[in-house]
C-alpha cells in the first residue's frame, strides 16, 4: 500500500494522475460536477455529471432520454450557465424546451440537417456489411460529420459549460463506424475545464474515463396520466429506472434508481 501510494503520488505530481483507478469519494466537490436537475439522478451520480469529462444518455425510444439531456441543460441555464445542443438532425422544440424550464437566451442551438428517419433507413452507407463511400460520402455521413465538426468547435471554445449532441436518430451501425480518435479529441477538449459533455443516443457511445453512463429504460416503464376524464386523459410521462455506470467505481459500477420524467419522446 506505501508503494502504490508513493507511485500515486509522484503520478500527480506530473499531473499524470488522469487514468488512475483510484475509488472515488462518496460524493464529488460541487464545483466538480454539473447537477442533472433531477434529485434521484443527481443522488445516484454523487452530485452529477463530472465536468471536464465526456458522459452520455442512453435509451430507447419513450424511455425519457430527451428528458434527462433536457432537463440537465435547463439545470445548468437556471444557474446562469451558457449552454450549447448540437442538434444533430434538426429535432429541438424550442417551445417544448422552454416550458422544461431551459433559458433559451443561454442555450446555443446549433442546428444540423433534418432528415426523415425512412431516408436514413435506406441510407446505403448505413446498411449492414456494406462499407461507406470513398470522397465526401453520402448525405447522412456529411450531416453527421458536420455535427462532430461543430461539437468540437463548441468545445474548443471553453464558452459552454454544458453541451449536448443529440445523436438518437443516428443507425446504430454508423455509431460504430465513428472512429474512437472522435471522443478522444472531445475528451482532450475538455480535459481539466469546466464544461460537462453528454452525448444523447440510443445506444451506448463513448464516454470517458471518468465520464457516466446513464442508461434507461432497463424495466418496462410505467405510464403517468393527468387528468380523470377519458376525454382529458393525457400522458404526463413515464417512471422508469436507470442505471449509472461508471468505470472508476470498482465498488459499485452500476446503480439502479428510480426516477420520473415528463415531457418524454
Amino acid at each position: 500500500m506505501a508503494a502504490r501510494a508513493a507511485v500515486e503520488a509522484l503520478l500527480r505530481e506530473r499531473k499524470l494522475d488522469r487514468t488512475l483507478t483510484t475509488n472515488l469519494p462518496e460524493r464529488l466537490q460541487d464545483e466538480a460536477v454539473a447537477p442533472v436537475g433531477t434529485d434521484a439522478l443527481d443522488h445516484a451520480l454523487s452530485g452529477g455529471v463530472p465536468r471536464g469529462h465526456v458522459s452520455e444518455v442512453v435509451g430507447p425510444s419513450s424511455s425519457g432520454r430527451t428528458s434527462v439531456a433536457w432537463a440537465a441543460l435547463a439545470a445548468a441555464t437556471l444557474r446562469g450557465e451558457s449552454v450549447a445542443l448540437i442538434d444533430t438532425f434538426d429535432r429541438f422544440d424550442p417551445p417544448t424546451a422552454h416550458a422544461c424550464g431551459m433559458v433559451l437566451s443561454k442555450l446555443l442551438w446549433v442546428r444540423g440537417q433534418a432528415i426523415s428517419k425512412t431516408t436514413g433507413a435506406i441510407d446505403p452507407a448505413w446498411l449492414p456489411g456494406v462499407r461507406a463511400v470513398n470522397g465526401p460520402g453520402t448525405f447522412m455521413e456529411r450531416v453527421i460529420d458536420r455535427a462532430i465538426k461543430a461539437l468540437n468547435l463548441v468545445v474548443q471554445s471553453g464558452v459552454c459549460t454544458m453541451v449536448v449532441i443529440d445523436l438518437i436518430d443516428v443507425p446504430a451501425n454508423a455509431l460504430r463506424r465513428l472512429p474512437a480518435s472522435t471522443w478522444f479529441r472531445i475528451e482532450r477538449a475538455i480535459e481539466g475545464s469546466d464544461t460537462a459533455v453528454l452525448i444523447l443516443s440510443a445506444i451506448p457511445v463513448a464516454r470517458s474515463a471518468g465520464g457516466r453512463s446513464i442508461q434507461l429504460g432497463g424495466d418496462r416503464p410505467h405510464v403517468i396520466w393527468k387528468g380523470h376524464h377519458d376525454r382529458t386523459r393525457r400522458v404526463a410521462g413515464v417512471r422508469g429506472r436507470a442505471s449509472i455506470g461508471a468505470a472508476r467505481w470498482s465498488d459499485a459500477p452500476s446503480v439502479a434508481i428510480a426516477t420520473s420524467i415528463v415531457n418524454v419522446v
